[in-house]
């Protein structure tokens, strides 16, 4: 399974890469593969005002509907629209194609999420219980 290094991870199975005040966001590989073929992603409003934790986002699948929840507080910045007409890149390239990106008001936010080698542990812990 692939867990970058550069990215921060949350229990929630997103991922994040922050660049300068954007923090762009998208699903693991993990999540992806446990959702099977994505059919549908339901992208946040461009400019939208979000709270950390908050749904912001819908991925469905084959298999399942999942919600995403945002890893800081911000303003919607940046939305993926190739995602409208091509679902499927979240499962050809989960780490390349984020749904979106958050301007976040308060980057300390981020410090609750793992890193890759947390998020692995993490990982291997759920396998565990289940």
């Amino acid at each position: 399974m692939n867990i970058p290094g550069n990215l921060k991870y949350a229990k929630t199975h997103e991922w994040v890469r922050v660049e300068d005040k954007l923090a762009y966001m998208g699903i693991t590989d993990y999540a992806q593969e446990s959702l099977g073929d994505i059919v549908y992603v339901e992208i946040p409003e461009l400019d939208a005002g979000i709270k950390k934790g908050e749904e912001t986002a819908t991925i469905e699948s084959v298999k399942a509907v999942s919600v995403i929840y945002a890893p800081a507080s911000g303003t919607i910045a940046k939305v993926n629209e190739n995602l409208d007409e091509s679902p499927e890149l979240i499962n050809q390239k989960p780490y390349e194609a984020f749904i979106f990106a958050i301007e976040m008001s308060d980057p300390t936010e981020l410090e609750d999420l793992m890193d890759s080698l947390a998020y692995e542990e993490f990982l291997k812990q759920e396998e565990e219980k289940h």
